[in-house]
């Protein structure tokens, strides 16, 4: 199992890493730039502050599989980055893309385990299901 914090602020980040018991962040760029921040720079300042992070999940935000590509080029090099798309359509597209050019790929919004076999047979390194949503519904988001 692994232990993903759901947070972009440096200052959250160094008091949970130093328990030994986090193995990765996971970000979210619309709450990044709530913050007055640049993505990219704060996914950069995570990747090299944090270098025992086994993966931090940038994510794209675009409406097709070339432009999440295109995002996603603004993280090469960084070794600890993984790319965050959703599972749609263009998301998997872009995954596959992705997935085959050596970047780790973390498919997020998974509903249900037919998405999850998709993100897989896409090539995604990891795969974000929204537990929480589904127990907002009144539906066992463990059994998924």
């Amino acid at each position: 199992m692994k232990i993903f914090l759901d947070t972009a602020d440096v200052d959250m980040i160094a008091p949970a890493c130093a328990t030994g018991l986090i193995d990765g962040v996971t970000t979210n760029p619309t709450l990044i730039k709530k913050s007055g921040r640049d993505p990219i720079e704060v996914i950069k300042e995570i990747s090299s502050s944090f270098p025992s992070l086994k993966s931090i999940s940038a994510e794209v935000v675009a409406d097709t599989a070339e432009e999440m590509v295109d995002q996603a080029q603004a993280f090469n090099g960084l070794w600890n980055v993984t790319i965050k798309v959703p599972c749609t359509v263009e998301g998997l597209k872009a995954c596959t893309a992705l997935a085959v050019n050596n970047y780790k790929v973390n498919v997020t919004l998974i509903f249900s385990v037919a998405q999850a076999i998709l993100a897989e047979k896409a090539g995604a390194a990891f795969i974000s299901p929204f537990v929480g949503r589904w127990l907002d519904n009144s539906v066992d988001g463990l059994e998924l």
